[in-house]
């Protein structure tokens, strides 16, 4: 369908996505192409065979007639299906303008060149939980926005991806229209777009360009798809707000809510510790997987968060009373939310208000101490690793993140003096350098290089791994970069940055860029409009998708397909999944 119009004589083709790469070639599933109907219907016959019963399957349509117009070449529409074991016989579907942007923004990172679907071998999940995404996005029976089994605590994305559409039915609807909208879809210094399929692509991938062009392109009155944004939107992400499962969205002293520390798990479950001594776990498509959250184990003013690989959530409580003289524990749940840590939680090993925890690739847990400036390890079974007391040494100043690197050394943002500190697993080698302005966020990219958010500084520090610093601060005098507090790497190495004090998510290029640092969001930082008030971290999934805390609008946010996807859970530095 063309908005509410039939689509006669389009070329329907079935296809598995591809398993060696992202954009991998797919691979066609009809021997013959189909031919659209006089009401734009079409069946795939019996008998086709996908690689495996997990394949992930999607259809794409080419061309057509719509009324009494010409052939329009430029047409090209798609939906992603599922699996192709979950597919029953006589399943009904729409392709249109809707599934056609859902399919874009969930699957952006996937898709290449010809409408190539594909994933590495080994990000199956990955895939499946970015078809999944679609699902959520678009009811795919129906052609409309959200999809059927969209969570009741989410916010609807349906306005945006509406527009998104009535977009690309300016050119299906009559090929008249295709020219402004290509244009209007040409990346800076790319190629022009020659079918709808690639101008939604292009509108995703490059979501800050033309914003105001576009939106000039849209004819609400008469408009096949809506309800549509009541006002220009800041930029083409796709953002959702989760509530739920534990986060209130209230005030700061109910139970659950100011959400803080993330973690992703290996099935792309997203976990969320809350201040208020609760602890959240969301599917990949935002649904709460425990009502009321998790709040057994000690769990008490929660800050961060970390998964392992078994798919344990590990959580640093910032001061429990009557446990460990009030100076806090380390909570460990399983993947069930049951507490492995005890009632309250490890508290030896020198835990003294713990704030921050990662999780290396051999299972060490590093912890540092804002109490007294030191730096607990734990084993994988909570055993202290680094002696009754910690690591000490001078100079740690209230350590606030810590970062591991891919040698097992881990990187300690002291928040006090301004410096960073390279702290070997043994304890036996402590580095310092005066790199920042108020560290309070620190990550290792996939080549070694340290990336340190300056709160106070607004701007991120940039350091080799041998302590060379590259630069003591990209700013932008807070457009974007406004406190900075969360990082995350994606697989492209880019640098995503959760802002504190600003209403926005800025993305700067990565260490193997010509220039590091550059500022590739747009000047006000992506969703500007998004309603952040205290952005807290971020983390990227194995889809590409990047998920925010909101400390004090108490929720947890997703914005689909704007990164690389990234190996989960994350362990040391990023990692191809």
């Amino acid at each position: 369908m063309a908005g509410k119009a039939p689509i006669v004589g389009a070329t329907v083709q079935l296809y598995a996505a591809g398993t060696t790469g992202n954009g991998s070639a797919s691979t066609a599933l009809l021997t013959s192409t189909l031919t659209t109907d006089a009401a734009g219907g079409f069946t795939a016959p019996a008998g086709y065979t996908c690689p495996l019963t997990s394949s992930q399957v999607y259809v794409v349509v080419h061309g057509g007639q719509v009324g009494t117009a010409a052939d329009n070449p430029a047409i090209t529409l798609t939906s992603a299906l599922g699996a192709c074991g979950d597919i029953a016989a006589s399943s009904s579907f729409v392709v249109n303008e809707v599934t056609t942007a859902a399919s874009a923004w969930g699957l952006a990172q996937f898709f290449g060149a010809d409408a190539n679907l594909g994933a590495t071998s080994t990000n199956a999940q990955g895939l499946a939980n970015a078809v999944a995404t679609v699902a959520n996005l678009a009811d795919l029976t129906k052609g409309s926005s959200p999809g059927a089994a969209f969570p009741n605590t989410g916010s609807s994305p349906a306005a945006k991806i509406n527009a998104a559409a009535d977009l690309l039915n300016n050119c299906t609807g009559a090929a008249s229209g295709c020219a402004a909208l290509f244009s209007a879809t040409t990346p800076s210094g790319g190629t022009a777009p020659a079918n709808t399929l690639d101008a939604a692509l292009n509108l995703v991938r490059n979501p800050g360009s033309n914003v105001a062009v576009l939106w000039a392109q849209l004819s609400a009155p008469t408009a096949p798809f809506t309800p549509l944004p009541t006002a220009e939107p800041a930029d083409w992400t796709l953002l959702i707000n989760y509530g739920g499962g534990g986060i209130k969205q209230s005030t700061l002293t109910s139970s659950g809510s100011s959400p803080s520390g993330l973690g992703v798990d290996a099935g792309g479950n997203i976990w969320v510790a809350n201040y208020g001594g609760v602890v959240s776990k969301f599917s990949p498509t935002g649904a709460p997987l425990f009502p009321a959250g998790i709040t057994s184990g000690g769990l008490y003013d929660s800050d961060a968060l970390a998964v392992d690989a078994e798919g344990d959530a590990w959580v640093p409580n910032d001061g429990s009373p009557g446990v460990n003289g009030g100076f806090g524990t380390v909570t460990e749940l399983s993947s069930a939310g049951q507490p492995i840590s005890g009632t309250t939680g490890y508290s030896t090993g020198g835990i003294n208000y713990p704030t921050s925890i990662a999780i290396d690739t051999n299972g060490t847990v590093w912890v540092p101490n804002y109490g007294n400036s030191t730096i607990t390890l734990l084993s994988s079974t909570g055993q202290p690793l680094s002696g009754a007391t910690g690591y000490a040494s001078k100079q740690f100043s209230f350590p606030v993140a810590v970062a591991i690197d891919a040698n097992h050394d881990g990187w300690v943002a002291n928040t006090s003096n301004d410096t960073v500190s390279k702290v070997s697993a043994d304890g036996t080698q402590v580095t310092s350098y005066a790199c920042c302005l108020g560290p309070d966020g620190i990550a290792v990219d996939q080549r070694g290089f340290v990336w340190v958010a300056n709160e106070r500084g607004n701007s991120i520090s940039e350091l080799a791994n041998d302590g060379t610093i590259v630069s003591s601060g990209y700013s932008d005098n807070k457009a974007s970069i406004f406190a900075p507090q969360g990082l995350a790497i994606d697989g492209s190495g880019h640098v995503w940055i959760a802002n504190l004090h600003g209403p926005s998510i800025t993305e700067l290029a990565g260490s193997t860029a010509a220039s590091p640092g550059q500022i590739l969001s747009p000047t006000a930082g992506y969703a500007a409009d998004s309603g952040f008030t205290e952005a807290f971290a971020i983390v990227v999934d194995a889809s590409g998708n990047l998920w925010v805390t909101d400390f004090n609008n108490n929720t947890l946010s997703e914005i689909v397909g704007l990164a690389t996807p990234v190996k989960t859970p994350a362990l040391g530095p990023p990692q191809t999944p």
